[in-house]
């Protein structure tokens, strides 16, 4: 994979040169600016090699990016919420300006293919045009009250918002997190992965070049240690949204909770993806590949665990055991490549143990593409499918976040809903059957925020996405996003002549 790493680095340097000037950084107040903190290298997927540098944000400039949202958010406020959604249109067409120099640093720099970083630019610069047509219709309501008063309840911005996203998919997360509080009227200081930050920061200078206040959109490239801590600890920041690992999720919860802040979380999940005996076949496999194996089962939403009826459940593992062995994998830059590697080591080695800790189980280890060796360098997972497993199983239970699949098999309906909750998680889940009664039947019984039947992996920016339980709480799109983005205010007017009033008395010789 030489060849490829030198087309990843070079890819990267063209992309920083065009997109950031040149310098890998932080966004502060519209500038890119080098961070205060320790070196930070970012490696290719592809071959392990290192492909760029930078430094660690650290406090210092942490605390600087959330003193400048806060500037920046009474400038933003202050425009016509008309305005405001001129500007977030204007977002989403210098997006689609630049989408495919963002999908190729997307793709250099996380080693997803490059077909899926041009369809998640497209659909990123989808989010800006839908929010834009949100920022005239934060509406309030009047309230009827026993009283002689006209109440009215205002929809509020929180003020900053510090938003928190992973390596996974780290400018579509930019998009789905910071859009929507724009909307509402909010600053966002973005602390995207250390692993992955360079679409943020082109994000975070696209916003400025279309028009949005300096400062609004603020990047700390940087740790979570370091600079995630300091941004934290922010006291201009008001409310924080986080996307990640359910143990992060925790720990930044408590957090929140320590300074009496809200947040919203979308955490991890092992979301349940059903086959009974009834479905389509074929059609099943098909979804089964995309729940696990697009993104290299990178996805907070991927079915990790296939729970299929065990008449059917040998023939349809061979059958996607056969399917999965055709997924193309290769160089991420190459249109053609259907898989990539994961995203960085340490992710790498998570999933490779995991593996191992399947077969030590006692599962039954299929792997893909057959007759073909992964390359030696880089962050390779082939396509996996763990069959023969219980659901107590530890890859049954634990979030693996790769292209592995555990096959669970069930006997009937009660029990694939029994399995199907038998987790902390509950994120998404999913049906097969040509049965509608069925379909409708486990989607309410199945405990989980998206549920999809016969089919597997869609979401839209109109329609609300979070989960139930360890999966976190909260909601990041949709009409709902605007109610967690904002908050309410209730505003009393005395409207009656002689007002009823409970206590006190008026000054001596004044009034009737």
């Amino acid at each position: 994979m030489a060849n490829a790493a030198f087309a990843a680095a070079t890819v990267a340097a063209q992309g920083v040169a065009a997109l950031l000037g040149g310098r890998v950084g932080c966004v502060v107040d519209g500038q890119v600016v080098e961070g205060q903190g320790a070196a930070l290298t970012l490696d290719d997927p592809a071959t392990g090699l290192p492909l760029l540098g930078y430094r660690d944000a650290g406090a210092g400039v942490a605390r600087e990016a959330a003193a400048g949202a806060a500037r920046a958010q009474k400038v933003w406020i202050a425009l016509s919420a008309a305005e405001r959604g001129r500007r977030l249109w204007a977002l989403g067409a210098a997006i689609r300006a630049e989408a495919e120099a963002l999908a190729l640093l997307e793709c250099a720099n996380t080693g997803k293919p490059l077909r899926d970083c041009r369809g998640e630019v497209a659909r990123v610069a989808e989010m800006a045009e839908y929010w834009a047509g949100w920022c005239d219709k934060v509406e309030g309501r009047v309230v009827p009250v026993p009283s002689g008063h006209f109440v009215t309840v205002r929809r509020e911005p929180m003020g900053v918002v510090l938003a928190i996203t992973p390596w996974n998919a780290p400018l579509f997360t930019a998009g789905w997190n910071v859009l929507p509080a724009l909307a509402a009227g909010n600053a966002v200081v973005l602390k995207p992965s250390e692993y992955t930050p360079l679409t943020s920061a082109a994000f975070g200078l696209l916003a400025v070049k279309a028009g949005l206040p300096a400062g609004l959109v603020q990047v700390v490239a940087g740790a979570g240690a370091t600079s995630g801590e300091a941004l934290l600890g922010a006291p201009e920041v008001a409310m924080v949204t986080f996307v990640g690992g359910a143990v992060s999720g925790a720990r930044i919860a408590g957090a929140c909770a320590a300074r009496m802040i809200p947040c919203v979380m979308e955490l991890g999940g092992k979301s349940a993806n059903i086959v009974f005996a009834d479905a389509d076949l074929p059609a099943a496999v098909q979804g089964a590949q995309q729940a696990i194996f697009a993104g290299s089962g990178q996805s907070c939403v991927a079915g990790s665990r296939l729970l299929v009826q065990r008449s059917v459940h040998d023939r349809f593992v061979e059958m996607l055991a056969e399917a999965s062995s055709r997924i193309r994998l290769g160089d991420p830059l190459d249109a053609a490549t259907e898989a990539g590697p994961v995203c960085n080591a340490r992710q790498f080695e998570h999933v490779r143990a995991l593996v191992s800790a399947g077969a030590a189980e006692g599962a039954d280890v299929f792997t893909a593409p057959r007759g073909r060796a992964l390359p030696e360098a880089g962050f390779w997972v082939p396509p996996t499918i763990l069959a023969g497993v219980t659901n107590q199983a530890r890859v049954a239970q634990e979030e693996i976040f790769g292209p592995v699949v555990a096959a669970i098999p069930f006997e009937d309906e009660a029990e694939a809903i029994a399995i199907a909750n038998a987790t902390p998680f509950g994120l998404a889940g999913a049906a097969w059957t040509s049965d509608v009664g069925r379909a409708h039947r486990v989607a309410a019984a199945v405990r989980a925020g998206t549920f999809w039947i016969n089919g597997y992996r869609t979401i839209h920016v109109s329609v609300p996405f979070g989960g139930f339980g360890a999966s976190g709480h909260g909601r990041s799109s949709g009409q709902e996003a605007l109610m967690a983005y904002t908050q309410a205010k209730a505003v009393w007017v005395e409207t009656a002549a002689v007002p009823a009033l409970g206590f006190g008395h008026r000054p001596a010789g004044v009034g009737g």
